[in-house]
């Protein structure tokens, strides 16, 4: 294992592990996109050596790009701990397994998507996961629940600051949910 790929779990901001959570069709159990957001939180919660820090406000947004699709639920987890780009990928894809994502096309309605945004300010090109997630900077529905779980997060390819991209992503729509 190399140790540049090892997020250290010291507490501190750049080992802050990001990973957005959306869904816009109900799980092959019976719940909706919402409850089963809710639920792969407390999944994300079990996977060994990391633990659940925050949560997001979750979020209703058209998907991108647009399909016809019904709207996504997005949320933002962020995780401290000790684990590699590879087996939280591997723990997250069994997650989305277990509620009865099969993968298909690119940017198919789905019961859930977990995808790894960050881990502290490591930046790496392959193998997979690519990290940061290449397209987080462009997605609304990326950066809004973002800012609510680490408020003074910068990408670490640009170093630009969320406030500075969430401007560009101003006219992509996605509405707060109550609560």
């Amino acid at each position: 294992m190399d140790t540049h790929d090892t997020v250290p779990g010291s507490g501190g901001h750049s080992a802050d592990i990001l990973v957005a959570v959306g869904a816009n069709l109900p799980r092959h159990t019976g719940e909706g996109p919402l409850q089963t957001c809710h639920w792969a939180v407390a999944e994300i919660g079990r996977i060994d050596t990391i633990r659940v820090e925050a949560v997001s406000h979750w979020y209703e947004s058209a998907p991108v790009p647009p399909s016809g699709q019904p709207p996504y639920f997005n949320g933002m987890v962020r995780l401290g701990g000790d684990i590699t780009p590879q087996a939280l990928l591997s723990a997250l894809q069994a997650i989305e397994a277990r509620a009865g994502r099969v993968r298909t096309i690119a940017n198919a309605a789905r019961p859930l998507d977990l995808d790894i945004i960050a881990m502290g300010d490591l930046v790496r090109a392959a193998p997979d996961p690519i990290v940061p997630h290449p397209r987080a900077c462009l997605r609304a529905f990326v950066l809004r629940p973002l800012r609510d779980v680490a408020p003074h997060w910068r990408d670490p390819v640009s170093g630009e600051g969320i406030e500075a991209l969430l401007a560009r992503v101003a006219d992509q729509a996605i509405t707060r949910l109550p609560g």
